[in-house]
C-alpha cells in the first residue's frame, strides 16, 4: 500500500544517547541516525559545514585483529570509489582504538521505503535505476571491491539519481571469527546462486543482485519468493526466478542478470547500453525531471528527517531514523536481523498451511480484480470496471517508529506509543522472540512486502495466525492486529530486534473502520 506522513513537519533527529560520544575523529556527533549488526551511526559535519554519516563499528567487532585487518583493507579500497552514484567515503579511522567511517550523507530515503508507499515503479524509472546502479557497480568493481549485499535498502534515492551505500566492509566481517565456516554474509532475496552456496564472489554475483533488485522494483514483488530464508536460497540456486509481476519488456533483460551461471550475466557496460537502448528510456537517459513518478518526486524536497547515511558494507551500521515517539535506547548497538548469516541451502522446509503467497500479487500485478489506489490519504479499491469503490477505512496515525528497551515495555497500539508492561488494552508485548498479543485479538502475517488494511481483514478471516514470531517477521515483512471490537487495525513491520531479547523497534500504522 502506499502510505505518507500526516501533515506537519517530517520527525527530527534523536539527539545522542547520554553514552554516546561527543566527537569521534574530530567531528562532533549532533545526533543519532540509528543502530546495526556493525555498530552506530551518527550525523556530523565537515569543518565546512557539509552533514557526514559517521560509523562506530561495535567493540566485538573492533576487538577481533582479523577483522581490523579486513576493515583497514575494505576501507582503503572503498575510499578510491568515486563514482557519482555512490556515497562517497570521507574520512575514516581504521586504526582508531574503535574503529569508525564517515561517508557523505544523501538525505532522500532508500529505494526499499519507496517501493513500500507507492508500489511498483515505471519502466522507465528501473530502467534509469539500473543504469545508474550499474554506473555505480562500475566504480565499486574498477576499485577491486565486490558490494556483496544490493538491495532496495541500499540504494537512496535522490533528485538527480540513485545512490548506492553499503559497500565494501562485508568481505571484512566475512573472513573473520564473528562469522563461522562455511556461513556468507548477505540477505538471501538478493544472493546469487554462487554466494549462497559459499563460493567466490566475483562482479557477477553484484549483476545478479541487481536484476533480482529491478525484479522487486518493477513488480513491488520478490522474484525468488517470500518465507523463510532457507527456502528462498534453495529457489535462488535451483529454481528460476518468478517474474509473473514483472511487465514483459522487461524480462530479457532481468533474466540474463539473473543467469545461475555467472559467466552467462551482462557486464554492468551492457545493462548501461541495454537500458538507454530501450523506447521506454529514448533520447534523454539523464535524471532530469520527470524520471520519477510525482508522488516519489513529492517526497525529495525538504527530507532530512528521512536522510538515511552513505554506507559502506554489510552488515549495515543503521537501519533508520529514531524518530519522534522513540524510547532511548540503550548503548549497545541492537543486531540487525538482516542481512544475516546464512548456510547452504538444502530443500526448502513445508510451506505452512496458514501461510500464502498470493496476496501480494493480487495488489502488484493488477490481476483485474481489484487495484489498491490512494487518494487524500484514504485508501480505495478498484472494481473490475476501474470505478473506485468507497474507502472501508479511515487512516489514524501513520508510519510512527518506536522502540521497546526490553520486555518491561510494551506497545500501545491504540495510542501509538511505547508503556510499561501490562498498561495498555490492545498492545504488542514481546516475550523473548515473539510477539505476545490480547485475548480476542486477531493477527495476519503477509507474504510478501505490501499489505493494506483491507488486506489485512479479508487475511484475518481466512489465515489469521496464532503466533507472530520475529524469525517469521525477517525482513520487515509487514503483519497486522485487529483490536477485539473488530474495529481498528494495525499494519506493523520490525525493523530491528533479535529473536534471543533486548531492545525491538516496530514501525506501525493504525486504520479505523468506517460505519
Amino acid at each position: 500500500m502506499s502510505s505518507t506522513y500526516p501533515p506537519g513537519p517530517r520527525p527530527a533527529h534523536a539527539p545522542p544517547a547520554p553514552d554516546d560520544p561527543r566527537e569521534i575523529g574530530g567531528y562532533r556527533i549532533q545526533a543519532r541516525l540509528g543502530a546495526g549488526g556493525m555498530g552506530v551511526v551518527y550525523l556530523a559535519h565537515t569543518p565546512g559545514g557539509r552533514p557526514i554519516a559517521l560509523k562506530a563499528v561495535r567493540e566485538d567487532f573492533a576487538a577481533d585483529p582479523e577483522f581490523r585487518r579486513r576493515f583497514a583493507q575494505e576501507v582503503a579500497s572503498a575510499s578510491r570509489i568515486h563514482g557519482l552514484f555512490t556515497a562517497q567515503v570521507v574520512d575514516h579511522g581504521a586504526d582508531d582504538p574503535v574503529p569508525w567511517l564517515a561517508t557523505a550523507y544523501v538525505p532522500g530515503p532508500s529505494l526499499q521505503q519507496v517501493i513500500e508507499r507507492h508500489g511498483p515503479l515505471p519502466v522507465r524509472t528501473v530502467l534509469l535505476l539500473v543504469a545508474g546502479i550499474a554506473e555505480a557497480l562500475q566504480a565499486i568493481h574498477g576499485a577491486g571491491v565486490v558490494h556483496r549485499d544490493l538491495k532496495p535498502a541500499n540504494v537512496l534515492i535522490a533528485e538527480d539519481g540513485p545512490r548506492v551505500i553499503d559497500f565494501g566492509i562485508a568481505r571484512a566481517a566475512d573472513a573473520t571469527g564473528l562469522t563461522g565456516t562455511g556461513i556468507t554474509i548477505g540477505t538471501a532475496a538478493y544472493m546469487a546462486p554462487e554466494q549462497a552456496l559459499g563460493h567466490a564472489v566475483t562482479p557477477a554475483t553484484d549483476v545478479f543482485a541487481l536484476g533480482a533488485l529491478a525484479a522487486y522494483v518493477a513488480g513491488a514483488t520478490l522474484p525468488f519468493g517470500a518465507g523463510p530464508e532457507s527456502a528462498a536460497l534453495y529457489r535462488v540456486v535451483h529454481e528460476p526466478a518468478d517474474l509473473a509481476c514483472v511487465p514483459v519488456e522487461l524480462h530479457d533483460l532481468l533474466e540474463r542478470c539473473l543467469a545461475k551461471r555467472p559467466e552467462e550475466r551482462p557486464t554492468p557496460a551492457e545493462l548501461i547500453a541495454a537500458a538507454h537502448a530501450h523506447p521506454a528510456v529514448g533520447p534523454a537517459p539523464e535524471f532530469t525531471e520527470g524520471w520519477l513518478p510525482g508522488a516519489v518526486r513529492s517526497e525529495l524536497p525538504g527530507m532530512a528527517g528521512w536522510g538515511r547515511a552513505g554506507s559502506t558494507g554489510t552488515p549495515s551500521l543503521h537501519d533508520r531514523p529514531t524518530r519522534a515517539g522513540t524510547v532511548p535506547t540503550p548503548t549497545e548497538p541492537v543486531p540487525e536481523p538482516r542481512p544475516v548469516a546464512h548456510r547452504a541451502p538444502g530443500p526448502p522446509p513445508a510451506r505452512r498451511s496458514r501461510r500464502r503467497r498470493g496476496r501480494t500479487a493480487l495488489i502488484a500485478c493488477v490481476t483485474g480484480v481489484g487495484l489498491l489506489a490512494t487518494a487524500a490519504g484514504a485508501v480505495y479499491w478498484l472494481d473490475g470496471t476501474g470505478t473506485a469503490a468507497a474507502p472501508s477505512f479511515t487512516p489514524g496515525y501513520a508510519d510512527v517508529e518506536l522502540t521497546a528497551p526490553d520486555d518491561g515495555y510494551e506497545f500501545d497500539l491504540g495510542a501509538g506509543k511505547v508503556v510499561p508492561a501490562e498498561t495498555a488494552d490492545w498492545y504488542l508485548s514481546r516475550e523473548k522472540g515473539a510477539f505476545v498479543l490480547p485475548e480476542e485479538a486477531d493477527a495476519f502475517v503477509a507474504s510478501g512486502y505490501v499489505l493494506s488494511p483491507e488486506d489485512c481483514e479479508r487475511g484475518i478471516e481466512t489465515e489469521p495466525v496464532t503466533s507472530l514470531t520475529l524469525d517469521d517477521l525477517a525482513d520487515e515483512r509487514p503483519f497486522c492486529v485487529r483490536s477485539q471490537d473488530a474495529r481498528r487495525l494495525v499494519v506493523a513491520r520490525v525493523v530491528e530486534g533479535a529473536p534471543g531479547g533486548g531492545p525491538v523497534t516496530v514501525v506501525l500504522s493504525q486504520y479505523r473502520k468506517d460505519d
